[in-house]
């Protein structure tokens, strides 16, 4: 993994930008069906799509193309949240030479791509509509044609990170441990929503969102994508 694009192994992480893997989404209602675009055989995404890619190329961090049937009478907005589940809680293992993360050590869920009062006409985002690339200190949060744009983890995980440091707002992409035994899943969830805006403002968090729908969920769907940067699981995962 580049050192200039990430700061996994950084001690003065902060994690407000993290919830619990086990935390459940905040309500199960009829289903929406999600699918996102460009994933092999093996759900993987592809390295345009990562933050960092294990094969380097001129193109990378463009948001995936996601889609999703419509909600049921009285959908007003939708809101959409990408986690990864699969983030080892001992930061201190993260890309130690010689150190190997086992796939049964201890995680955690963070947020890559929070957008919420997506207009309930839209049930499209294209690919690069988030993000068209890498933006050293992020893209700017707040409103977008196509919805408001929360903080993603890398807001907290790049702090101290010189040239790096920022808001980064809407979709940034996997950059998973290289040293991970663990292919990292990353769950899309989308939820449609009985308000046509949830409120919120500022550089809200992944799990401010989950707290707002609260009371306000029609309907939810979800779909997973992996990525790795193991040397190891790379042709597994592409196989």
């Amino acid at each position: 993994m580049r050192k200039t694009t990430t700061a996994w192994a950084t001690a003065t992480i902060m994690v407000v930008m993290l919830s619990p893997i086990d935390k459940p989404a905040a309500e199960t209602s009829p289903g929406l069906t999600v699918q996102i675009a460009g994933l092999d055989r093996n759900k993987r995404f592809a390295d345009v799509a990562a933050f960092c890619p294990a094969s380097p190329s001129s193109a990378h961090n463009i948001s995936p193309g996601v889609s999703w049937s419509a909600g049921p009478q009285g959908t007003r907005s939708y809101a959409l949240l990408m986690t990864d589940p699969d983030v080892p809680k001992e930061f201190n293992l993260i890309n130690i030479p010689g150190v190997v993360i086992p796939t049964k050590a201890p995680r955690i869920s963070v947020f890559h791509w929070v957008l919420v009062d997506i207009p309930a006409s839209l049930n499209v985002l294209a690919p690069g509509a988030e993000s068209e690339g890498l933006v050293a200190g992020g893209k700017p949060i707040g409103e977008t044609a196509h919805g408001r744009r929360g903080v993603n983890v890398y807001t907290t995980f790049l702090a101290g990170k010189a040239g790096m440091a920022g808001t980064y707002g809407g979709y940034d992409g996997p950059c998973p441990p290289a040293n991970d035994a663990r292919i990292h899943r990353y769950v899309i969830r989308v939820f449609a929503l009985d308000v046509r805006t949830l409120g919120l403002s500022g550089a809200f968090d992944g799990e401010a969102v989950e707290r707002a729908i609260e009371g306000h969920v029609l309907a939810s769907g979800e779909a997973v994508a992996t990525y790795t940067l193991n040397p190891s699981l790379i042709q597994r995962n592409t196989e």
